[in-house]
């Protein structure tokens, strides 16, 4: 099932493979709340420490409290849902962020950055609208020699390598704090492909199943972060959190 990353796309094309995908998606979701899921003894203890914050592209999984938190996302079916439980959220890209300079203590992007072409371009957006010493939450795949079909179906441009990724967070005057093994993708390459299979070919299907089954499995089957300094020894590693800080 591995194979190596899917040729470069123009903005436009991921943008509109991206949109295409998690707008069906999201359109027959349900908002989970923040406190459901494994970040959030994280994100509360970061609370008393920040003022201002920012989360891109949650989708319907925010891992910052709905109140008191600016979203952005390409998607008009979450952003419709997170409105109607009281966020401030807005239809944007990470690429290009629609706030000032310097304005945010806590910014958190989980699962962002890999799918678009310009990854300078996202980085030097979440840096700017980072005020100095602000705390930075990043999720990102790791090695693309565990590119998988679906890292394509989902709209993954790449993923990276430890080393490559702590050098480009630094070219954006981001640095690692500490880091712990992440996500909740399936270990079982055959759940995998038969989900994928039901989302291409019988999506409302598959989104009943995920909805009430799989995603409620996958909350009760979260094992606490175990964070260590820096970055995490990953050679086995498929997704990692980081929690950094703006220089």
């Amino acid at each position: 099932m591995t194979s190596m990353p899917i040729p470069p796309r123009s903005d436009a094309e991921l943008l509109r493979a991206n949109r295409q995908f998690y707008e069906a998606l999201w359109a027959d979701a349900r908002l989970i709340p923040p406190q459901r899921f494994n970040t959030w003894p994280l994100v509360r203890s970061l609370l008393p420490l920040t003022g201002e914050r920012l989360e891109v592209a949650p989708g319907l999984r925010p891992r910052l409290p709905i109140d008191g938190t600016h979203f952005i996302d390409i998607s008009a079916a979450a952003l419709a849902q997170l409105r109607e439980c009281g966020a401030s959220a807005v239809l944007a890209l990470i690429t290009s962020i629609p706030f000032p300079d310097r304005t945010f203590d806590l910014v958190c992007a989980l699962d962002i950055v890999e799918h678009v072409d310009d990854e300078d371009g996202a980085l030097s957006e979440l840096s700017r609208v980072a005020a100095p010493g602000a705390v930075l939450l990043l999720s990102v795949p790791l090695h693309p020699s565990h590119w998988t079909a679906f890292d394509e179906l989902v709209g993954h441009r790449r993923r990276y390598e430890p080393k490559r990724m702590l050098a480009k967070l630094a070219e954006h005057g981001i640095a690692v704090d500490c880091s712990a093994v992440f996500g909740m993708m399936p270990r079982s390459s055959r759940l995998v492909g038969a989900g994928m299979w039901l989302l291409t070919h019988h999506r409302k299907r598959a989104m009943w199943w995920y909805n009430r089954f799989f995603m409620p499995l996958g909350l009760r089957l979260q094992s606490a972060l175990a964070f260590v300094p820096g970055m995490i020894d990953a050679e086995e590693v498929d997704e990692v959190l980081l929690v950094c800080r703006k220089a």
